[in-house]
């Protein structure tokens, strides 16, 4: 008896081996070599309009009354905006990567995830992205003789960061749209104007609102292509706690609410009107996100809901300095 037993316990053993194979037996298949097409992947270049919105926005609510325009300082503004948003994607790569969050996502390259690149050295990337966004930032600050922003962009880092570093990163307890709404809008926005007018008119608290909730609008298409994902590594975004229909309108009240917003500008600066055709990308975006049947369908609605705040904020600053 005892001899059969173990005999049944040995083919159960070598059942999945005849099944799937011997991983150490398997021939050693080379991963393919790191290419620049993976770094800019890893980039995440769909994300960077959410980084120029805000900034154009502010310069344009800076100008309003004529006001002149600072190039040098909205230059320096943008460049921190995008260098910020491309140290958040490489430090988030690293993050989710070690944790084993992004070990079957759909989208951008994951050079962590796909152990082709040391994990150390994506982390020196982004971090090198925010010291870059940092030392531009401080010119801003010398130029301006704003020292108090210095707190302002310490605070930028810090929260780019424990998006998804840390030991409980806000982006794995549904806090992802809260910061992404209070940074990538109202911070961006506002900050871009004060630097260059030294007041807030409320103009720029309007596009702050505005860009911000479509900042927030492709978050949530991105979470939403990754829901079963993230359900299965426990990482509770918004997405995960409210479920893919209330993320469906959520996502399409985040998207439409900004038009309500421009057409309310539109009484006075007449030239918001245009901000309407950037519907031409958000309704297609919204037809997707009420329709998808693949994850990756998704991501188109990602890049065209990013299009959809660089064509806003485009028509709102030509309505603030038409």
């Amino acid at each position: 008896m005892a001899a059969s037993s173990k005999r049944k316990k040995s083919q159960a053993r070598r059942k999945p081996v005849r099944t799937s194979g011997n991983p150490a037996k398997r021939p050693i298949v080379e991963a393919p070599p790191i290419t620049a097409r993976d770094w800019i992947g890893a980039a995440r270049l769909r994300t960077l309009p959410l980084a120029i919105a805000p900034v154009v926005i502010g310069t344009g609510a800076a100008q309003l009354g004529g006001r002149e325009l600072h190039w040098v300082i909205a230059l320096a503004c943008l460049a921190v905006a995008v260098l910020l948003q491309i140290g958040v994607n490489f430090t988030n790569d690293y993050s989710d990567g070690v944790r084993g969050t992004d070990a079957h996502r759909v989208g951008p390259a994951r050079l962590t995830a796909s152990g082709r690149v040391d994990p150390r050295t994506v982390l020196i990337i982004g971090l090198s992205f925010f010291a870059l966004a940092a030392l531009v930032g401080l010119a801003i600050v010398i130029r301006t003789g704003q020292w108090w922003m210095l707190a302002v962009g310490a605070v930028c880092i810090v929260a780019a960061w424990f998006y998804t570093g840390g030991k409980r990163p806000y982006g794995y307890f549904g806090l992802g749209e809260v910061f992404v709404f209070v940074f990538f809008g109202l911070v961006a926005t506002l900050g871009t104007t004060w630097v260059q007018a030294f007041q807030l008119p409320q103009e720029a608290w309007i596009g702050a609102v505005a860009v911000g909730l479509l900042a927030c609008a492709v978050l949530l298409a991105n979470n939403l292509r990754d829901i079963d994902q993230d359900r299965q590594v426990g990482k509770r975004t918004l997405t995960v706690l409210i479920g893919r229909r209330a993320t469906q309108i959520v996502y399409t009240v985040f998207l439409l609410v900004p038009f309500l917003l421009s057409s309310g500008l539109a009484l006075l600066y007449p030239i918001a009107w245009l901000a309407l055709l950037a519907l031409l990308a958000g309704l297609p975006a919204i037809l997707i996100v009420w329709t998808y049947r693949q994850p990756k369908e998704l991501v188109v609605a990602l890049g065209l809901t990013s299009l959809t705040a660089l064509a806003y904020a485009g028509a709102l600053y030509w309505a603030f300095v038409g």
